[in-house]
């Protein structure tokens, strides 16, 4: 099978998974008054359902739908994209400390009582501040190296961390510590459509980006010495992954909370797919990613009569597959 075909396959999958969510639920909607309020919603003609069916279509499950779709694909880009810079299979969207940051800052928010908007923003600010703080703490030691990189990253993580058991530690176990520890196991039921508005042009930028810069990528893949060889400005074309990377984790966490294992284990199968070079392998991880937790999320809310964490089910399948990770990265070392 060849590469558009390959894709090809991917999308029309995405495509029959969004319609087909539509109709999973408590709540039947026929088939043809889901494609009528789609078409009204885009500017078409006034669909003739009742008020309760353009709620659900419309206001919950369309925002959950692209929500999923989003946060799924950037996710997946991101992870490819780290493992392509780091040339590490085992490498993950928040190795440079932008998931615990960004639990702080949502934690911080709830503690402070602010609003839903309010406490994104916390959680996107503190995703972005908190990679900065890996970057300044390689700037302090004083050496240009991934390792350092990603040594920063790890203490940042760890700082962040210890701050969010704080908050949890002082934070009222009747309201404000259930919520944190929900949002915490991360899920999509409370996405609105203003949520996906603001965060289409955070996510939109780094996947333009990604894309006009992949075949430098696919170039990085070699090694920095090789890359720069042929011409690829090496470390701006890192600070470009890194911070394009974080947008797009950033976003995600701020709109779903912590899920965990979609960037590391849809790259892999992404690049079971279409193979390892990056011009194919990004569009494929988005596609494969948005259909992954698309799945993942309608079995979460369909399998029980109370809907699963959405991070709960993305673990249970992502660990089983890291244990392969582990088994195979083992073989390899013993050839070493």
């Amino acid at each position: 099978m060849s590469l558009s075909a390959r894709l090809t396959f991917l999308g029309s999958l995405l495509v029959a998974l969004f319609f087909g969510s539509f109709l999973l639920g408590r709540y039947p909607v026929p088939p043809q008054d889901v494609v009528s309020l789609l078409l009204e919603s885009l500017g078409g003609s006034s669909a003739a359902v009742d008020d309760t069916m353009r709620t659900v279509v419309v206001h919950v499950r369309l925002p959950r739908i692209l929500g999923a779709i989003l946060v799924g694909g950037a996710l997946s880009v991101s992870g490819a994209a780290y493992q392509n810079l780091f040339k590490n299979p085992l490498v993950s969207p928040g190795i440079l400390g932008v998931s615990a940051g960004a639990s702080f800052g949502a934690a911080m928010g709830m503690l402070a009582s602010l609003g839903w908007s309010s406490i994104q923003a916390a959680a996107f600010a503190l995703g972005l501040f908190a990679v900065g703080c890996a970057f300044l703490i390689g700037r302090l030691v004083g050496r240009d190296s991934l390792v350092v990189l990603v040594l920063g990253g790890m203490v940042v993580s760890a700082l962040f961390q210890a701050f969010l058991s704080l908050i949890k530690f002082v934070a009222d176990p009747i309201n404000t510590l259930p919520a944190i520890t929900f949002w915490l196991m991360g899920g999509l039921s409370r996405v609105s459509l203003e949520d996906i508005r603001a965060s289409l042009l955070p996510v939109l930028l780094p996947l333009g980006a990604f894309w006009v810069l992949r075949w430098p990528l696919h170039a990085l893949s070699t090694g920095e010495e090789e890359a720069a060889t042929l011409g690829v400005p090496v470390k701006t074309l890192r600070f470009a992954v890194i911070l394009g990377s974080t947008l797009l984790t950033a976003v995600s966490v701020s709109i779903s909370g912590i899920i965990g294992w979609v960037g590391l284990l849809v790259p892999h199968m992404a690049r079971a797919l279409v193979g390892p070079s990056f011009p194919a392998l990004l569009p494929a991880s988005f596609l494969l990613g948005g259909a992954f937790l698309l799945l993942v999320d309608n079995l979460c809310r369909t399998l029980f009569a109370a809907e699963i964490p959405l991070g709960i089910l993305t673990s249970l399948v992502g660990a089983p597959f890291f244990l392969v990770l582990l088994t195979r990265a083992r073989k390899e070392w013993g050839k070493c």
